[in-house]
């Protein structure tokens, strides 16, 4: 597995992840004495998500810019 494949299916895991913690936010703040700290749950897959669709944003132009051709085996 290439580094690119594995970028893409860390980025779709942590879809995956952030959106289970936002639906257990929800869950947690809708109580009748909510946990305030789990409002802060789905901020560490929010930043993955970032960087890695940062990475994926940006690859094909750095592809195209060093002039290479994708080649998949």
């Amino acid at each position: 597995m290439s580094w690119n494949e594995r970028v893409r299916q860390t980025h779709r895991w942590m879809a995956i992840v952030f959106t289970v913690a936002v639906i257990a936010t929800m869950v947690a703040l809708g109580q009748k004495e909510p946990v305030v700290w789990v409002s802060y749950l789905p901020l560490a897959p929010l930043a993955l998500l970032q960087f890695t669709g940062l990475y994926l944003f940006v690859l094909p132009y750095t592809t195209r810019w060093r002039g290479g051709r994708r080649t998949d085996t």
